[in-house]
């Protein structure tokens, strides 16, 4: 016995699956992520560089400041007493000490250190040139500065900057790069979050549509309001749920045909078998015994009822198969006439009024009598078996324009919508105990024709075939 053989999709399906899951995942969101993240370190890389910059700037100013103070006071003499130092702490912002060359404080007026400072510091730095560069730190009554000295023509002056005004101007200086800094990092990040969470959340969407897909669910995803390429994706995915849906009928039909074909196929023939013997019994009993077969009499309306049933398991059999016509020049109107002659006596039994009047000129085709002769008795009888008891049944041939056609109109309850989109398709029907095969026949013979069949209003049901007429048909009778 031989093995069934594996799904195609088996090989796509599983192997490339595992060696994909062996691979490190990257995240839709940290694809995003990470350009991002890449361009805010680089601007806080830059809003620090800036910082630092302006930081080393504000203390070059600070001590550029200090040189000028110290030349100031080195080139120009001014008098020795705490009123003066006093207006050159208020100008400055720094403390002042006079001192002679060893470091000892001339006194003022009344004997005090001649100095700003509250308190006098434990110990002085040596006098150097402390030109360029802020000096050394020292540290008087609990309080940091920075130490310039600066030599004049009778002793020396000691500058004392405090730190916190150094400090303050360094932080003034980098607070404009910290803050635009910051906040510009944190509404990046912000905008990051929300962006990457919104593309990814949609795409998420996508992921669980397109499983929904996969587990049959055929149905239109809502799409985003946004028109984008996300959108465009969207729409895609729905155009190809659409043909997968087209694409799953026509396989269903297909194997409804496939089925139709192994479990009725015999049947049909024993069927047709079965009428054929029955056909003959009836005419060797009417040979023998000298009856009339003509149509008024019951023995040729039977035979003629059998004849339409073998018709009938003859199409049936030859369903979703290419036509073999055999053409040849008829009267459309005597082969219409004759379909409708075997579907009187139905009519007669039903109390069904058929309404149909041939036409006394000669309507031109070349074609199948046989097959012509089923698509007319499919029609007409499908009208007569929607029209029900008490109804009725009008048949119109017309030819004009080098065209026939065959209007059927009845007084059944219609079609609905439903069952209208998909009404020339096989085994569609509306009626409980019908199989849905005549208007499939009738619609594969027309073509065959190079005519056509439709449904053109559904209360009263309104059916229409057409088929161009051959004039030369006429000539050949």
């Amino acid at each position: 016995m031989m093995a069934a053989p594996r799904c195609g999709f088996a090989s796509v399906g599983n192997t490339p699956q595992r060696a994909y899951d062996n691979r490190m995942r990257l995240g839709i969101r940290l694809q995003l992520w990470l350009p991002l993240a890449t361009l805010m370190l680089g601007a806080l890389l830059m809003s620090a560089w800036t910082a630092m910059d302006s930081a080393a700037r504000a203390r070059a100013r600070v001590v550029s400041d200090m040189d000028h103070i110290a030349e100031t006071v080195a080139q120009v003499t001014f008098p020795r007493n705490p009123q003066t130092l006093k207006l050159m702490k208020g100008l400055s912002g720094a403390e002042f000490l006079l001192t002679d060359d060893k470091g000892h404080p001339f006194p003022d007026d009344v004997g005090q250190p001649l100095t700003t400072l509250r308190k006098l510091p434990a110990s002085l730095p040596a006098p150097r040139d402390s030109r360029g560069d802020m000096g050394e730190r020292v540290e008087v009554d609990g309080e940091a500065y920075y130490c310039r000295t600066t030599r004049l023509q009778h002793g020396l002056l000691y500058l004392f900057l405090p730190e916190s005004i150094v400090r303050e101007a360094v932080w003034g200086a980098i607070r404009p790069a910290l803050v635009v800094g910051l906040i510009g990092s944190g509404v990046s990040i912000l905008l990051a979050f929300l962006v990457t969470q919104g593309i990814a959340r949609r795409v998420l969407d996508l992921q669980r549509r397109t499983r929904q897909i996969a587990d049959g669910d055929f149905s239109a995803m809502p799409l985003p309001r946004l028109h984008d390429e996300v959108r465009d994706l969207g729409q895609s995915i729905n155009d190809m749920a659409a043909r997968l849906a087209r694409f799953q009928e026509t396989i269903a039909a297909t194997e409804r045909f496939r089925l139709l074909g192994q479990v009725s196929g015999g049947l049909a023939h024993q069927l047709r078998n079965g009428v054929a013997g029955a056909k003959l019994s009836i005419q060797l009993m009417a040979r023998e015994q000298g009856l009339s077969l003509d149509d008024g009499e019951p023995l040729g309306v039977a035979l003629r009822q059998l004849q339409l049933v073998e018709n009938q398991l003859r199409r049936f059999l030859d369903l979703g198969k290419s036509l073999s016509l055999k053409r040849e020049p008829i009267d459309l109107a005597q082969q219409l006439d004759e379909a409708i002659a075997l579907l009187r006596p139905q009519c007669r039994h039903a109390g069904i009024d058929l309404r149909w009047d041939k036409p006394r000129d000669v309507v031109p085709l070349f074609g199948d009598a046989d097959q012509l002769s089923q698509l007319f008795v499919n029609v007409v009888g499908n009208a007569i078996e929607a029209a029900g008891p008490e109804g009725w049944v009008e048949v119109v041939l017309s030819a004009e324009d080098g065209q026939a056609t065959i209007d059927v109109r009845d007084s059944g309850p219609g079609v609905s919508p439903e069952v209208a989109a998909k009404l020339f398709e096989p085994f569609v029907t509306s009626k409980p105990e019908g199989v849905g095969l005549g208007l499939a026949v009738a619609r594969q013979v027309a073509q065959a024709h190079q005519g056509s069949i439709e449904l053109l209003r559904d209360r009263p049901t309104h059916f229409r075939v057409a088929f161009p007429i051959d004039p030369s048909a006429s000539s050949r009778r």
